[in-house]
This record gives structure tokens, sequence and C-alpha cells, in this order.
């Protein structure tokens, strides 16, 4: 039951945080609560992906890297931009840029809180730590990276596909950097030359830069919503 805590806190604590953040026009529940649930239901496909063309890569470097981006980072990053197109990006509700952010965020905390129920079951304690305080964190950076510019693409005159294809774009890049730094680990090729602790402090610094990316980025938005909202009722 704590390892099942663990697991499910992170990811708990974060959409609570960008729940409250959206003060002045706060999406409905039921909305929010689907683009959760069809998150985590990202998790099956995401699965069978990633074992499916796991043997066709190997150990170079080369490969790591196309894993790491295709393999992982797009196929992640994909599903849950479905989820943000297919079923946010279209409601009424989504009436502001900052929403973008939330439903992004939303949904990839569920893609995030499943996979980290997955990993921590299995693994135990150590693993429930470190993805505690990186791991989630970081689905919810990629997360921000995306829904920024699904909002701006959802309130642009112009260009619409190209602020998805950003936004998309971007969560892959930073997923892919980050899990590229952690997969390299494995390669017999780099761990004579580089430890294992300074290719960690590389994930560590692409989740840095995403993160401070994300928190400019959520406060543009939020900066927007509320001279929005005092505009509106100051009519």
């Amino acid at each position: 039951m704590i390892l099942l805590a663990l697991a499910i806190a992170p990811g708990l604590v974060i959409s609570l945080y960008i729940f409250y953040k959206d003060t002045y026009n706060a999406e409905p529940t039921r909305y929010l609560l689907i683009s959760f649930i069809l998150g985590a239901m990202m998790v099956i496909p995401a699965g069978l992906i990633e074992q499916t063309v796991t043997p066709f890569f190997s150990d170079r470097i080369s490969s790591i890297a196309a894993y790491s981006y295709l393999g992982v980072g797009f196929t992640e990053e994909f599903l849950k931009f479905l989820v943000l197109r297919y079923y946010a990006f279209n409601k009424k509700s989504f009436d502001e840029p900052l929403d973008g952010i939330v439903y992004s965020v939303i949904a990839g905390m569920g893609f995030a809180t499943l996979e980290n129920i997955m990993y921590v079951t299995s693994m135990g304690l150590s693993t429930a730590l470190l993805r505690m305080v990186l791991s989630v964190p970081a689905h919810a950076t990629f997360a921000v990276l995306m829904g920024y510019h699904a909002g701006k693409a959802k309130f642009s005159s112009s260009g619409r596909f190209l602020h998805l294809l950003c936004g998309l774009c971007l969560a892959v890049f930073f997923h892919g950097t980050f899990d590229f730094f952690l997969f390299l680990r494995r390669s017999p090729q780099v761990q004579p030359f580089i430890s294992e602790g300074l290719l960690f402090l590389g994930a560590v610094a692409s989740f840095i830069v995403a993160l401070r990316l994300s928190r400019r980025q959520i406060e543009e938005h939020r900066l927007q919503s509320q001279q929005t909202y005092n505009s509106t009722h100051r009519v």
C-alpha cells in the first residue's frame, strides 16, 4: 500500500497544482477526470508499441538515440497528444490559451501515474522515490510544452497546424533527450568514458531546462488569463 501511495502521489499532486493554477476560469472537473483517464489508457498502446520495436534497436549510441527519440519519446508524446487534440481541444470549455496547458498536463499525469504504478510495484521503493522527484515531474514539463502551443493553436488566426506540431516536437525532443542520457548508461560504448553519474546529470539537466521553460510558459498564459478575466468583468 505504501508503494502504491508513492506511485500515485506525484501525479495527483501535480494535477492539483495545475488545477489550482487555473484560477480565473476553471475547467469542468468531469472533463479533467476524463482527460486523466484517457491519458492513463494511452500507457497500454505505448507499452505494446515499445515492446514491438525494442528488438530492432541495439546498444550502439546511434541506435539508443533513435530508440529514445522515436521509440519512446515520439510514441508516448504522440499518444498523449491524441488525447489533447481529439478530446480536449474541441471542448467549449477550452476557451483560453491556459487551458491547453491544463488539459495537456492532466492527460500527461494520467499517463505518468499508471506508468509509475507499473514501475514502482515491480521495482520497489528506490524506484518510487527516484521517479517521484524526477520522472513524473519530467512528464509534466513535457506536457506543459505541448499544451502551451496547443493553447496558441486554438486561438491563433493562422498557423494552427504549425503550433500543434511545434508543441509535439518540443515534447518529443525533451522527452527523448531525457531518456537518451538515461539509456546511454546501458551502452558498453559509453561506460568506459563517461560515468553513470554524469549521464544521470545529463538527464537532470535536460529536465531542468524543460522545467524552466515550462514555468515561464505557465506564467505567460496565466497572466493572459488574468487579463482576459479582469477585462471581461469590468465590462
